[in-house]
Protein backbone atom coordinates (compact mmCIF):
# COMPACT_ATOMS: atom_id res chain seq x y z
CA UNK A 1 0.00 0.00 0.00
CA UNK A 2 1.11 3.20 -0.83
CA UNK A 3 1.72 6.17 2.02
CA UNK A 4 0.85 9.46 2.14
CA UNK A 5 5.12 9.79 2.42
CA UNK A 6 5.36 8.87 -0.89
CA UNK A 7 2.72 10.67 -2.55
CA UNK A 8 4.17 14.09 -1.08
CA UNK A 9 7.40 13.01 -2.70
CA UNK A 10 5.76 12.04 -5.63
CA UNK A 11 4.19 15.85 -5.54
CA UNK A 12 7.29 16.80 -4.67
CA UNK A 13 9.17 15.32 -7.62
CA UNK A 14 7.33 17.06 -9.83
CA UNK A 15 6.94 20.19 -8.20
CA UNK A 16 11.00 20.29 -9.01
CA UNK A 17 10.78 19.52 -12.76
CA UNK A 18 8.55 22.43 -12.51
CA UNK A 19 10.45 24.91 -10.53
CA UNK A 20 14.31 23.71 -12.19
CA UNK A 21 13.42 22.58 -15.87
CA UNK A 22 15.86 20.14 -16.34
CA UNK A 23 17.51 19.78 -20.22
CA UNK A 24 14.84 16.59 -21.17
CA UNK A 25 11.65 19.13 -19.85
CA UNK A 26 12.98 22.32 -21.71
CA UNK A 27 13.51 19.82 -24.91
CA UNK A 28 10.11 18.29 -24.16
CA UNK A 29 8.58 21.97 -24.22
CA UNK A 30 10.54 23.05 -26.93
CA UNK A 31 9.17 20.56 -29.08
CA UNK A 32 5.54 21.45 -27.96
CA UNK A 33 4.98 18.32 -25.39
CA UNK A 34 3.09 18.54 -22.35
CA UNK A 35 2.95 16.87 -19.43
CA UNK A 36 0.02 14.44 -18.18
CA UNK A 37 -0.92 12.50 -15.30
CA UNK A 38 -3.19 9.64 -15.58
CA UNK A 39 -3.30 8.70 -11.65
CA UNK A 40 -2.65 9.77 -8.67
CA UNK A 41 0.71 7.28 -8.56
CA UNK A 42 1.40 8.81 -12.03
CA UNK A 43 4.43 10.98 -12.17
CA UNK A 44 3.39 12.37 -15.47
CA UNK A 45 4.36 11.57 -19.13
CA UNK A 46 5.39 13.99 -22.18
CA UNK A 47 3.26 13.35 -24.96
CA UNK A 48 1.97 15.62 -28.00
CA UNK A 49 -1.48 17.61 -27.77
CA UNK A 50 -2.46 14.44 -30.81
CA UNK A 51 -1.75 11.93 -28.59
CA UNK A 52 -3.50 13.54 -25.41
CA UNK A 53 -6.95 13.12 -27.42
CA UNK A 54 -6.20 10.17 -29.51
CA UNK A 55 -4.27 7.83 -27.23
CA UNK A 56 -6.05 8.85 -23.90
CA UNK A 57 -9.24 10.86 -24.70
CA UNK A 58 -10.84 8.88 -27.41
CA UNK A 59 -10.21 5.65 -25.27
CA UNK A 60 -11.75 7.26 -21.77
CA UNK A 61 -8.65 7.45 -20.34
CA UNK A 62 -8.70 10.33 -17.85
CA UNK A 63 -6.16 12.91 -17.48
CA UNK A 64 -4.89 16.61 -16.03
CA UNK A 65 -2.93 18.00 -18.18
CA UNK A 66 -0.12 19.44 -15.44
CA UNK A 67 2.67 21.28 -17.92
CA UNK A 68 1.66 24.96 -16.39
CA UNK A 69 0.99 24.02 -12.90
CA UNK A 70 3.08 25.94 -10.86
CA UNK A 71 1.48 25.32 -7.12
CA UNK A 72 3.18 22.98 -5.02
CA UNK A 73 -0.15 22.07 -2.89
CA UNK A 74 -2.28 21.25 -6.25
CA UNK A 75 0.25 19.19 -7.46
CA UNK A 76 0.53 17.12 -3.68
CA UNK A 77 -3.33 17.13 -3.98
CA UNK A 78 -3.40 15.51 -7.44
CA UNK A 79 -1.11 12.88 -6.47
CA UNK A 80 -3.08 11.95 -3.08
CA UNK A 81 -5.55 9.25 -4.03
CA UNK A 82 -9.52 9.84 -3.73
CA UNK A 83 -10.26 9.31 -0.52
CA UNK A 84 -6.84 9.47 1.69
CA UNK A 85 -7.39 13.17 2.37
CA UNK A 86 -9.72 16.42 2.34
CA UNK A 87 -8.73 18.92 0.46
CA UNK A 88 -11.51 21.85 0.80
CA UNK A 89 -9.60 25.14 2.39
CA UNK A 90 -12.78 26.24 3.15
CA UNK A 91 -15.14 24.55 5.59
CA UNK A 92 -18.90 25.07 4.52
CA UNK A 93 -21.81 23.37 6.94
CA UNK A 94 -24.41 22.68 4.12
CA UNK A 95 -28.58 21.98 5.07
CA UNK A 96 -29.68 18.92 5.39
CA UNK A 97 -33.01 19.88 3.63
CA UNK A 98 -34.36 22.32 0.93
CA UNK A 99 -35.87 25.45 2.47
CA UNK A 100 -37.05 27.66 -0.42
CA UNK A 101 -39.30 26.03 -2.14
CA UNK A 102 -41.67 28.54 -3.07
CA UNK A 103 -39.04 30.48 -4.71
CA UNK A 104 -37.78 27.93 -6.22
CA UNK A 105 -40.79 26.34 -7.74
CA UNK A 106 -42.23 29.88 -8.94
CA UNK A 107 -38.89 30.20 -10.90
CA UNK A 108 -38.94 26.65 -12.70
CA UNK A 109 -42.24 26.99 -14.65
CA UNK A 110 -39.85 29.37 -16.63
CA UNK A 111 -37.74 26.60 -17.77
CA UNK A 112 -38.19 24.99 -20.82
CA UNK A 113 -36.12 23.67 -23.62
CA UNK A 114 -36.94 26.45 -26.49
CA UNK A 115 -33.84 28.26 -26.21
CA UNK A 116 -31.57 25.23 -25.26
CA UNK A 117 -32.48 23.46 -28.89
CA UNK A 118 -31.54 26.14 -30.44
CA UNK A 119 -28.76 26.92 -28.58
CA UNK A 120 -27.54 23.58 -28.73
CA UNK A 121 -28.15 23.37 -32.36
CA UNK A 122 -25.76 26.18 -32.78
CA UNK A 123 -22.83 24.43 -31.09
CA UNK A 124 -23.31 21.15 -32.62
CA UNK A 125 -23.12 23.01 -36.01
CA UNK A 126 -19.77 24.25 -35.67
CA UNK A 127 -17.15 21.22 -37.52
CA UNK A 128 -15.85 20.74 -34.09
CA UNK A 129 -15.16 22.91 -30.88
CA UNK A 130 -11.69 21.44 -30.35
CA UNK A 131 -9.66 24.24 -28.01
CA UNK A 132 -6.62 24.73 -30.05
CA UNK A 133 -8.50 25.23 -33.49
CA UNK A 134 -10.35 28.14 -35.18
CA UNK A 135 -13.25 26.37 -34.51
CA UNK A 136 -13.10 26.31 -31.31
CA UNK A 137 -12.21 30.21 -31.33
CA UNK A 138 -15.47 30.65 -33.12
CA UNK A 139 -17.33 28.32 -30.98
CA UNK A 140 -15.82 30.90 -28.00
CA UNK A 141 -17.06 34.22 -29.56
CA UNK A 142 -20.14 33.01 -30.21
CA UNK A 143 -21.16 31.13 -26.86
CA UNK A 144 -19.62 34.74 -25.08
CA UNK A 145 -22.20 36.53 -27.43
CA UNK A 146 -25.02 34.21 -26.15
CA UNK A 147 -24.09 34.59 -23.20
CA UNK A 148 -23.74 38.40 -22.78
CA UNK A 149 -27.24 38.70 -24.62
CA UNK A 150 -28.69 36.26 -22.16
CA UNK A 151 -27.74 38.21 -19.19
CA UNK A 152 -28.66 41.66 -20.37
CA UNK A 153 -32.24 40.96 -19.06
CA UNK A 154 -30.54 42.09 -15.55
CA UNK A 155 -28.12 44.70 -15.42
CA UNK A 156 -26.36 43.99 -12.82
CA UNK A 157 -24.76 40.64 -14.36
CA UNK A 158 -21.26 40.72 -15.48
CA UNK A 159 -19.84 38.34 -18.66
CA UNK A 160 -15.93 38.36 -18.69
CA UNK A 161 -13.42 36.26 -20.82
CA UNK A 162 -11.00 34.18 -18.96
CA UNK A 163 -8.16 34.51 -21.82
CA UNK A 164 -5.76 31.81 -21.66
CA UNK A 165 -1.81 31.90 -22.58
CA UNK A 166 -1.70 28.89 -23.99
CA UNK A 167 -4.13 28.65 -26.84
CA UNK A 168 -7.06 30.87 -27.89
CA UNK A 169 -10.34 29.71 -26.67
CA UNK A 170 -11.12 31.69 -23.90
CA UNK A 171 -13.27 30.80 -21.09
CA UNK A 172 -16.18 32.52 -20.15
CA UNK A 173 -17.67 33.63 -16.28
CA UNK A 174 -21.11 35.25 -15.94
CA UNK A 175 -21.52 36.81 -12.61
CA UNK A 176 -25.00 37.70 -10.65
CA UNK A 177 -23.82 39.60 -8.00
CA UNK A 178 -25.80 38.96 -4.62
CA UNK A 179 -25.18 40.53 -1.03
CA UNK A 180 -21.90 39.11 -0.17
CA UNK A 181 -18.51 38.22 -2.36
CA UNK A 182 -18.92 34.34 -1.34
CA UNK A 183 -19.18 32.12 -4.34
CA UNK A 184 -21.73 29.51 -5.44
CA UNK A 185 -20.11 28.14 -8.87
CA UNK A 186 -21.96 25.81 -11.52
CA UNK A 187 -20.16 25.12 -14.20
CA UNK A 188 -19.92 23.18 -17.99
CA UNK A 189 -16.64 22.88 -20.36
CA UNK A 190 -17.75 24.01 -23.92
CA UNK A 191 -14.86 22.51 -25.92
CA UNK A 192 -15.02 19.39 -28.14
CA UNK A 193 -13.11 16.63 -29.98
CA UNK A 194 -14.62 14.00 -32.26
CA UNK A 195 -11.18 11.69 -31.68
CA UNK A 196 -8.66 13.56 -32.82
CA UNK A 197 -8.08 17.59 -33.41
CA UNK A 198 -8.90 17.75 -36.75
CA UNK A 199 -12.13 14.84 -36.71
CA UNK A 200 -16.17 16.28 -36.92
CA UNK A 201 -16.63 16.51 -33.16
CA UNK A 202 -20.53 18.31 -32.67
CA UNK A 203 -20.04 17.34 -28.98
CA UNK A 204 -24.11 17.20 -28.21
CA UNK A 205 -23.76 15.41 -24.93
CA UNK A 206 -20.22 16.14 -24.49
CA UNK A 207 -20.48 18.31 -23.55
CA UNK A 208 -22.93 20.85 -25.24
CA UNK A 209 -25.92 19.92 -23.20
CA UNK A 210 -23.94 21.10 -20.14
CA UNK A 211 -23.81 24.38 -21.55
CA UNK A 212 -27.08 24.84 -22.40
CA UNK A 213 -27.94 23.51 -19.20
CA UNK A 214 -26.27 26.25 -17.40
CA UNK A 215 -27.26 28.74 -19.78
CA UNK A 216 -30.92 28.06 -19.36
CA UNK A 217 -30.77 28.70 -15.88
CA UNK A 218 -28.82 31.60 -16.21
CA UNK A 219 -31.50 32.92 -18.53
CA UNK A 220 -34.67 32.21 -16.03
CA UNK A 221 -32.34 33.99 -13.39
CA UNK A 222 -31.46 37.23 -14.97
CA UNK A 223 -35.12 37.42 -16.29
CA UNK A 224 -36.33 37.22 -12.82
CA UNK A 225 -33.96 39.63 -11.55
CA UNK A 226 -32.62 37.23 -9.08
CA UNK A 227 -30.43 38.71 -6.00
CA UNK A 228 -29.60 35.44 -3.34
CA UNK A 229 -27.67 36.32 0.11
CA UNK A 230 -24.29 34.55 -2.21
CA UNK A 231 -22.78 35.62 -5.27
CA UNK A 232 -23.95 33.19 -7.94
CA UNK A 233 -21.14 32.20 -11.23
CA UNK A 234 -21.64 30.37 -14.37
CA UNK A 235 -18.23 29.33 -15.53
CA UNK A 236 -18.29 28.20 -19.55
CA UNK A 237 -14.57 25.99 -19.62
CA UNK A 238 -12.16 26.33 -22.52
CA UNK A 239 -9.96 23.34 -23.04
CA UNK A 240 -11.76 20.79 -20.45
CA UNK A 241 -10.67 17.85 -23.36
CA UNK A 242 -7.25 18.65 -22.93
CA UNK A 243 -6.80 17.93 -19.77
CA UNK A 244 -8.90 20.01 -17.67
CA UNK A 245 -7.06 23.78 -18.79
CA UNK A 246 -9.51 26.22 -19.13
CA UNK A 247 -10.89 25.26 -15.74
CA UNK A 248 -7.00 24.83 -14.44
CA UNK A 249 -6.03 28.07 -14.82
CA UNK A 250 -9.63 29.73 -13.69
CA UNK A 251 -9.22 27.85 -10.03
CA UNK A 252 -5.67 28.49 -9.99
CA UNK A 253 -6.46 32.46 -10.42
CA UNK A 254 -8.82 32.05 -7.67
CA UNK A 255 -6.80 30.69 -4.80
CA UNK A 256 -4.15 33.19 -6.09
CA UNK A 257 -6.14 35.64 -5.09
CA UNK A 258 -8.41 34.91 -1.98
CA UNK A 259 -11.61 34.23 -3.44
CA UNK A 260 -13.76 32.34 -1.26
CA UNK A 261 -15.71 29.81 -2.71
CA UNK A 262 -18.68 28.04 -1.18
CA UNK A 263 -19.88 25.43 -3.93
CA UNK A 264 -19.02 23.99 -7.91
CA UNK A 265 -20.91 21.74 -9.16
CA UNK A 266 -19.89 20.88 -12.41
CA UNK A 267 -21.63 19.06 -15.08
CA UNK A 268 -20.46 17.45 -17.78
CA UNK A 269 -22.78 15.27 -19.95
CA UNK A 270 -26.66 16.78 -19.70
CA UNK A 271 -28.61 15.04 -21.72
CA UNK A 272 -28.67 11.58 -22.25
CA UNK A 273 -30.35 9.48 -19.64
CA UNK A 274 -32.07 6.15 -20.31
CA UNK A 275 -32.26 5.53 -16.40
CA UNK A 276 -34.41 9.69 -16.43
CA UNK A 277 -32.46 10.34 -13.59
CA UNK A 278 -29.85 12.36 -12.65
CA UNK A 279 -26.79 10.97 -11.48
CA UNK A 280 -24.06 12.35 -9.21
CA UNK A 281 -20.79 11.13 -8.51
CA UNK A 282 -18.89 10.12 -5.49
CA UNK A 283 -14.82 10.13 -6.24
CA UNK A 284 -12.69 12.45 -6.43
CA UNK A 285 -15.68 14.93 -5.17
CA UNK A 286 -16.04 16.71 -1.73
CA UNK A 287 -18.02 14.21 0.30
CA UNK A 288 -20.54 17.01 2.11
CA UNK A 289 -21.24 19.26 -1.15
CA UNK A 290 -22.26 15.83 -3.18
CA UNK A 291 -24.48 14.54 -0.32
CA UNK A 292 -25.79 18.62 -0.70
CA UNK A 293 -25.89 18.07 -3.79
CA UNK A 294 -28.27 15.15 -3.89
CA UNK A 295 -30.57 16.68 -1.15
CA UNK A 296 -31.63 19.44 -3.75
CA UNK A 297 -31.64 17.01 -6.71
CA UNK A 298 -34.03 14.76 -5.16
CA UNK A 299 -36.07 17.10 -3.88
CA UNK A 300 -36.59 18.93 -7.24
CA UNK A 301 -36.05 16.11 -10.12
CA UNK A 302 -36.93 12.97 -8.22
CA UNK A 303 -34.74 9.75 -7.37
CA UNK A 304 -30.64 10.14 -8.32
CA UNK A 305 -28.07 7.86 -9.37
CA UNK A 306 -24.87 7.44 -8.35
CA UNK A 307 -21.64 6.15 -10.14
CA UNK A 308 -17.44 7.45 -9.85
CA UNK A 309 -16.05 8.53 -12.71
CA UNK A 310 -12.04 8.02 -11.98
CA UNK A 311 -8.70 10.40 -11.97
CA UNK A 312 -9.36 13.56 -14.05
CA UNK A 313 -12.61 13.29 -15.67
CA UNK A 314 -13.78 16.55 -15.59
CA UNK A 315 -13.68 20.21 -14.75
CA UNK A 316 -14.95 19.11 -10.92
CA UNK A 317 -11.25 17.91 -10.06
CA UNK A 318 -9.61 21.24 -10.80
CA UNK A 319 -11.16 23.33 -7.98
CA UNK A 320 -10.83 20.16 -5.64
CA UNK A 321 -7.27 20.51 -6.54
CA UNK A 322 -6.90 24.26 -5.68
CA UNK A 323 -8.85 23.56 -2.30
CA UNK A 324 -12.04 24.46 -3.60
CA UNK A 325 -15.26 22.21 -2.38
CA UNK A 326 -16.41 20.66 -5.71
CA UNK A 327 -19.21 18.16 -6.61
CA UNK A 328 -19.83 16.36 -10.14
CA UNK A 329 -23.42 16.02 -11.95
CA UNK A 330 -24.24 13.78 -14.98
CA UNK A 331 -26.96 12.52 -16.70
CA UNK A 332 -26.46 8.99 -16.00
CA UNK A 333 -23.89 6.30 -14.81
CA UNK A 334 -21.15 4.67 -17.13
CA UNK A 335 -22.15 1.96 -18.30
CA UNK A 336 -25.56 3.29 -19.24
CA UNK A 337 -24.03 6.56 -20.55
CA UNK A 338 -24.26 7.55 -24.08
CA UNK A 339 -21.59 5.30 -26.30
CA UNK A 340 -21.37 8.32 -28.85
CA UNK A 341 -18.66 10.76 -26.52
CA UNK A 342 -15.67 11.97 -28.34
CA UNK A 343 -16.64 11.00 -31.73
CA UNK A 344 -18.84 12.09 -34.52
CA UNK A 345 -21.28 10.76 -33.53
CA UNK A 346 -22.47 12.62 -31.02
CA UNK A 347 -25.21 14.19 -32.40
CA UNK A 348 -27.81 16.51 -31.66
CA UNK A 349 -30.36 13.65 -32.81
CA UNK A 350 -29.26 11.89 -29.76
CA UNK A 351 -30.19 13.81 -26.99
CA UNK A 352 -33.01 13.23 -25.12
CA UNK A 353 -34.72 16.64 -24.26
CA UNK A 354 -36.55 15.58 -20.93
CA UNK A 355 -32.71 14.95 -19.52
CA UNK A 356 -32.20 18.43 -20.95
CA UNK A 357 -35.23 20.25 -19.23
CA UNK A 358 -34.52 18.07 -15.74
CA UNK A 359 -30.65 19.22 -15.41
CA UNK A 360 -31.95 22.40 -15.76
CA UNK A 361 -34.66 22.58 -13.12
CA UNK A 362 -31.71 21.07 -10.94
CA UNK A 363 -29.18 23.71 -11.83
CA UNK A 364 -31.65 26.35 -11.10
CA UNK A 365 -33.14 24.42 -8.04
CA UNK A 366 -29.32 24.44 -6.85
CA UNK A 367 -28.43 27.61 -7.47
CA UNK A 368 -31.52 29.43 -5.44
CA UNK A 369 -31.31 27.04 -2.55
CA UNK A 370 -27.12 26.95 -2.25
CA UNK A 371 -27.17 31.15 -2.87
CA UNK A 372 -28.66 31.24 0.74
CA UNK A 373 -25.77 29.04 2.48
Amino acid sequence: MKTAAFFALLATSVWSATAAPSPAELANRKAGLRLIKTSPKDAGKWVSEEDKIVKYKAKDIGFVDITDITDNEVLRILSTPDGEDSFSTQAVTYPTAVSHQTQVNSLLTSVSTTNPTSWLTTLTNFYNRYYKSTYGTQAGTWLYNTVVSVASANPAITVTKFTHSAFNQPSIIAKIPGNSTNLVIVSAHYDSTGGSATARGPGADDNGSGVVVILEALRVLANSKFKGKNTLEFHFYAGEEGGLLGSAAVFANYKSTGKTVLAVVNQDMAGYSPSGKISIYTDYVDTSLTAYTRVVATAYTGATTSDKCGYGCSDHASARSNGFPAAYVCDEPVSSSTPYIHSPNDALSTIMWPTVLRHAKFTLAFLVEASYL
